[in-house]
């Protein structure tokens, strides 16, 4: 039961398990990988250079 010191989460539906709301984080956020994945890969076979981090954790920005 809520009372008024207990209010409802207003980001998250009544009716949403915590389950499916953690679910629905990690689908999106692996969706939004695989998308910057492809892209990178995409550039690398392009021969343009990617900005961001090399495989050994170093960043590419000189």
């Amino acid at each position: 039961m809520r009372t008024p010191s207990n209010p409802p989460n207003p980001d998250r539906p009544a009716n949403a398990k915590p389950a499916k709301v953690r679910e629905d984080r990690l689908k999106a956020a692996l969706k939004a990988n695989m998308a910057r994945r492809k892209a990178q890969a995409k550039a690398r076979n392009a021969g343009e250079p990617v900005s961001g981090k090399t495989a050994s954790g170093e960043t590419d920005d000189n």
